[in-house]
């Protein structure tokens, strides 16, 4: 896992090597253990290496291969490079390392962009053909690796992170509107390729950008699940759990020690369980806990100190103080490629921070939900007639109906048309869903997962040079989740699927537990010094010049600021509070 930078230039200009020199320092966090830059002509690459797979010198980035004529910056793993490297080698390719990165050069080499249907793994990279000048951008299948693109006229910059782009420089940073209403609609996600700011958008998950030396380009997207009934199967608790191993599996793959995010839920003690089923011994885990707040409880050591006791885990319980928590918002903010309200982010940062003292790697239990039906809104769907699919999608998931806008945002910031409902409605339009859950689950899947709690995890994690690899998004395991008949996932209360492959080796208490969440009381229930950053942010005349919002709107919820939530509960004035902060900490 790594960060990576450059620019391409159709101009007849060299790249602008200091322009890449400066986004470097923004990636540091996310590539400690060195640095590397490459230019050639038009075309200049940066990297900052977090080492992982070939800790020597020879897995370096950019990496050159001169006799193939190909330089590579890459972020990610690749889990199955060691048999992709047998196969190379059986054609004839001669390796100088043992690294990953090596791998993805003498695959594209020998198949073209095709190599990306090849990978299992996570990845966001750029290669350069030095005999015909072109340079291909990829990311893989769920997104998992974000890839953010700046273009102007004659250039065009990419970085792992927004910032880093911002550092560059000549970035128009006024605000997208089409990606406010998102925002403000969408449960805060921004769909791809757009982003908050209109000067940098974000290449789709499942895309090859071919960019030519003229700087006209094509597109691809190379893998889509299809929520059909494509798979039969007898047994489907028994392929999912054969499945999910494999995944887990996969991903014990490094040259360093690799731990476990264990939150107590089902989905982590699940990956505890297979590992331990896999004869792993001596595992670390990790679990993180809050102060109570509001009447609520901050953390959930009761199933997780039990998922570490039945599977003899390393384990670790970090107990997160208030003299810990409010510095660590403002910390937060500023490693969020994008304005991300969930409070999770905090979690995932003060975790991240404590975990990254003890190992590089962990495996974490996003995307179960979104692939196996485990949130609330999936089951009113059920039954629902597709022409009336749409609407009672909107109902239960965005944060409100569109009418209420003109109350809440300035008028030059309100668009006519409910941008948010046509894009759902065009999603669910596309064939390859056969009910309203498959086109729910589909769309969060391609959406929701990839610019919510798979941001979060890359973001929060990265950000204490952490890799997070996430076993559920394993793109077979994807597939098959997509095929399993709506009606077996949305069972015992969602996930249901799951629950029952689970049934037996994971306790019985965390399977038929109520569903629980990261719990951050401190932002669920806003008061004290927490209240007052909230204030200051929304008062602040970077915020009172933008005027996104209507001050009665605001003076309403500063008012009453725990009592007003979105439909799916979240706090309302920390998403207006959340924005601001997020483009104040830019300098936007």
């Amino acid at each position: 896992m790594c960060g990576i930078a450059g620019e391409i230039r159709f101009d007849s200009r060299p790249a602008d090597q200091e322009a890449v020199r400066r986004m470097l320092p923004r990636l540091e966090s996310r590539g400690p253990d060195g640095e590397g830059r490459f230019a050639r002509g038009p075309v200049a690459f940066g990297h900052r290496r977090l080492k992982i797979i070939d800790l020597s010198d020879a897995g370096g980035q950019p990496m050159t291969d001169p006799e193939l004529g190909l330089t590579l910056v890459f972020n990610g793993c690749i889990y199955n490079y060691r048999q992709l490297r047998d196969e190379l080698t059986s054609y004839g390719y001669r390796f100088f390392s043992t690294s990953d990165t090596e791998v993805i050069i003498k695959a594209f080499h020998r198949w073209g962009s095709a190599c990306v249907r090849r990978f299992l793994g996570m990845f966001a990279f750029a290669i350069l053909s030095h005999e015909t000048g072109e340079v291909t951008l990829a990311r893989d299948r769920l997104g998992i690796k974000p890839l953010y693109l700046g273009e102007t006229p004659g250039r065009l910059r990419f970085a792992s992170t927004l910032p880093a782009l911002l550092a560059a420089g000549d970035v128009d940073t006024s605000i997208d509107k089409v990606a406010l209403q998102h925002y403000m609609t969408f449960h805060s996600v921004v769909p791809a390729p757009r982003t908050i700011i209109n000067g940098v958008r974000k290449l789709p998950p499942a895309t090859i950008r071919t960019v030519r030396p003229d700087g006209t380009f094509t597109e691809e997207v190379y893998w889509e699940a299809s929520f059909t009934r494509s798979v039969s199967a007898d047994d489907w608790p028994a392929i999912i759990h054969e499945k999910l191993a494999e995944a887990v599996r996969r991903r014990m793959v490094a040259d360093v020690p690799v731990g476990v995010l264990l939150s107590g839920g089902i989905d982590s003690s699940y990956i505890v369980a297979l590992l331990a089923e896999q004869g792993q011994r001596g595992l670390t885990t990790f679990s993180i806990g809050f102060e109570a707040a509001g009447g609520e409880s901050g953390d959930e050591f009761a199933y997780s100190d039990l998922v570490a006791k039945q599977f003899d885990t390393d384990h670790h319980q970090i107990r997160i103080g208030r003299d810990r928590f409010l510095p660590a918002v403002d910390r937060t903010v500023a490693a969020m490629s994008e304005p991300m309200v969930s409070h999770d982010c905090i979690a995932f940062n003060l975790l991240s921070e404590d975990v990254a003292k003890q190992v590089k790697v962990v495996q974490s239990g996003q995307g179960a939900d979104e692939i196996l039906a485990g949130y609330s809104w999936y089951p009113p769907l059920a039954g629902v007639r597709r022409d009336a699919a749409v609407d009672a999608y909107a109902r239960e998931f965005f944060d409100r109906p569109h009418a209420e806008l003109a109350t809440q945002l300035n008028p030059e910031w309100l668009l006519g048309d409910d941008v948010s409902r046509e894009f759902v409605a065009a999603s669910f339009a596309r064939p390859g869903a056969e009910t309203a859950v498959d086109a729910a689950l589909r769309l969060d899947s391609q959406v929701m997962l990839v610019d919510d709690p798979v941001k979060r995890v890359d973001n929060m994690t990265m950000a204490w040079g952490l890799e997070a690899r996430v076993p559920f998004l394993d793109h077979e395991l994807v597939e098959l989740a997509a095929a399993c008949p709506p009606e077996l996932k949305l069972a015992h209360g969602g996930k249901g699927v799951l629950k029952e492959a689970a049934r037996g080796v994971v306790p019985d208490e965390v399977i038929d537990r109520t569903k629980g969440y990261f719990p951050v009381p401190g932002i669920r229930h806003l008061a004290g010094p927490m209240l007052e950053r909230v204030r200051d942010a929304l008062h602040a005349p970077a915020a009172r010049e933008r005027a996104l919002f209507r001050p009665e709107y605001v003076d309403r919820l500063l008012a009453d600021p725990n009592t007003p939530r979105t439909t799916l509960g979240a706090n309302q004035l920390w998403q207006l509070a959340l924005l601001e902060m997020w483009l104040q900490d830019k300098g936007i």
